[in-house]
């Protein structure tokens, strides 16, 4: 049996979805979430800023996440990103720097890539960045 990751999907305009997914590739034009009675929504990338895969729903409105890698043992290679409505993290990126290499290119049929925060103790585990919903990135350190 596949594993339900927890999962709060951010839209472009600012809306929140929080539920369950299964089965996701970067590859995917869409997704599917379910809610606790695993009633199922269907969701286009497109419409999408980031899939933010948590630890739980509830987070901690008080708590600030380190944008330093200070005290972590990064893999990958470590970024600055910005969304285009403003905010921002700082995480390590698996494998190619996603502006490399045409990552973006529409026949990579990539949509985004997952960054893993640099704050362990940020509800976050990780984070489906869709690449449309980008401003900047910036590689930190060598």
């Amino acid at each position: 049996m596949t594993e339900r990751n927890r999962v709060i999907l951010h839209f472009l305009d600012g809306k929140l979805l929080k539920g369950y997914m299964q089965d996701f590739t970067i590859a995917d034009d869409v997704v599917f979430i379910q809610d606790a009675s695993d009633d199922s929504q269907k969701v286009r990338i497109k419409d999408l800023k980031a899939i933010f895969f948590v630890k739980k729903f509830e987070g901690d409105k008080t708590y600030r996440e380190r944008k330093s890698f200070e005290g972590s043992k990064p893999s990958g290679r470590r970024i600055f990103l910005q969304f285009k409505d403003g905010e921002s993290l700082t995480g390590c990126v698996e494998g190619d720097i996603p502006w490399e290499k045409g990552f973006f290119l529409e026949e990579k049929k990539m949509n985004g890539f997952f960054l893993i925060p640099s704050d362990s103790d940020s509800n976050n585990i990780k984070v489906f960045v869709v690449a449309s919903s980008v401003k900047d990135m910036t590689m930190i350190g060598g």
